[in-house]
């Protein structure tokens, strides 16, 4: 196998997974040339002209936003974010398609194609449950104490399709809404298949009664809102917050929002517009979490070091906003270590790298609060179609089948569904008490806090203690 260090993925990423999947919603991004935000602590409402249309009246949170001539308002404005996904890997550097529902597992050459569920390493090595592990009767699971039954996760994203076997019956389809300007609903249209795939990290039920199986999501008996902010391609960061605003008053849990702006949009210096932009972030966020939810957040995939005063990656770093960096391994599965044995991948000494290792294209720094499963890759591997190099990113849930992704829009739905369980156990628990359990059960890692927060999520540990 290759080693990959961020300083060769920057080289690698413009031939090797193209540079349209870089950052955390992994896009490109501008202002946009006609909406704008309009901060009404700055602005006297009475004052803006007629002509002005408002979108989005987000006032709980002293917020509008608005299309029209923004040099027309007197006040504080700021341009809405155009976010371009550009292709359907939204949200993932790597991304590799697997079986369709109706048929059986990958192919495999072993002793036969392993289930769906036996992908699933970032569920296996949390002992999610006893179906799901390399120590069959090795006492109690997670799912033994909460499937985070009777709770309720918002998906800001590119839709969700409640069609798929694991999935039906698990998203909420009053509640769910399109917050995009198009007149089509919450399901996806056109953005790819990011938002179903985030969707079965949460809460995939393993209902698949085809050959393969199905997967399983970290709290399988919660709840899916759907907000669906991309259109086709392209969603705007104002009908993103527009959707957080919608949850909270939904009575959602956790937000789940893997999408944020890309470097080279996090330099203050060059973007003073940057500074106007996190007050927007932070006055709604403030609003979310006085509505009992929290707001989980990919922290982005640049590999870049959020601490330094010179870089602004939002909305992670807008206070409020409970960041999740990327874990993965090297060698689940593949790479000769026992590949022809699915019950040896995880244990002994058979990965190149943990799972626990910070993922090749993960940001990191202050604003991460804690790590989770994202995925990895050997690049090398990956690129050159090297059977089983795709089993190190994260496995789940697309529209009409699984797929492999790997991002840090796949770890931030694994703190999302454990916000889940322990609502489940502690319906009355503040937003603070949540984010604090989570930092707390944490476990750290060599690599330690710069890459990984407080520590790498810790289902077990965080049951045990919300229990």
């Amino acid at each position: 196998m290759s080693k990959f260090n961020r300083r060769t993925f920057l080289q690698l990423t413009g031939s090797a997974v193209g540079a349209a999947t870089l950052g955390a919603g992994q896009v490109a991004a501008q202002e946009s040339e006609s909406r704008f935000f309009i901060n009404l602590r700055d602005v006297d409402r009475s004052a803006i002209p007629d002509d002005i249309e408002i979108i989005h009246d987000l006032s709980q949170a002293d917020v509008l936003v608005a299309r029209g001539d923004q040099s027309s308002v007197d006040g504080t404005t700021v341009s809405d974010i155009t976010i371009d996904l550009s292709d359907d890997t939204t949200g993932a550097v790597a991304s590799r398609d697997g079986p369709s529902a109706a048929g059986g597992s990958a192919s495999h050459n072993h002793d036969g194609a392993p289930s769906n569920t036996e992908y699933q390493w970032d569920k296996r090595v949390q002992d999610l449950t006893n179906d799901l592990t390399d120590k069959p009767g090795g006492g109690k699971s997670v799912h033994d104490t909460t499937t985070g039954e009777g709770t309720r996760i918002a998906v800001v994203d590119s839709g969700v399709d409640d069609s798929h076997p694991d999935l039906a019956d698990v998203v909420n389809d009053d509640l769910s809404e399109n917050v995009s300007e198009d007149s089509y609903d919450w399901r996806p249209n056109g953005a790819g298949d990011h938002g179903t795939h985030v969707a079965g990290i949460i809460a995939a039920t393993n209902s698949n009664d085809a050959p393969g199986g199905g997967v399983l999501g970290t709290a399988p008996d919660t709840e899916i809102v759907s907000y669906r902010m991309f259109s086709g391609e392209t969603g705007k960061q104002g009908d993103g917050y527009a959707a957080w605003v919608k949850a909270a008053e939904a009575g959602c849990d956790a937000i789940n929002y893997s999408v944020g702006i890309p470097a080279p949009y996090v330099y203050p210096d060059q973007f003073p517009v940057l500074l106007e932009e996190l007050r927007i972030a932070e006055q709604i966020a403030a609003y979310v979490r006085s509505q009992g939810t929290v707001i989980v957040n990919s922290a982005g995939n640049d590999g870049l070091d959020m601490s330094p005063e010179t870089t602004l990656s939002l909305p992670t770093e807008a206070e409020g906003v409970f960041g999740v960096s990327a874990t993965g391994p090297i060698g689940y599965g593949w790479g000769g270590k026992h590949s022809d044995n699915e019950a040896k991948w995880l244990t002994g000494n058979r990965l190149e790298e943990p799972t626990t290792q910070p993922a090749f294209y993960t940001n990191y720094g202050s604003p991460v609060d804690v790590s989770a499963a994202g995925g990895n890759a050997d690049l090398e591997a990956f690129n050159d179609g090297v059977e089983g190099a795709a089993n190190d990113l994260v496995y789940s849930t697309v529209q009409g089948g699984y797929g492999w992704k790997a991002g840090t829009s796949m770890a931030a739905p694994q703190v999302s569904g454990a916000v889940a369980l322990v609502r489940s156990l502690r319906p009355d628990a503040s937003v603070e008490e949540v984010e604090t359990l989570i930092q707390e059960t944490a476990s750290m890692p060599e690599s330690g806090e710069t890459y990984h927060g407080a520590g790498h999520l810790d289902l077990e540990a965080l049951v045990a203690a919300a229990k």
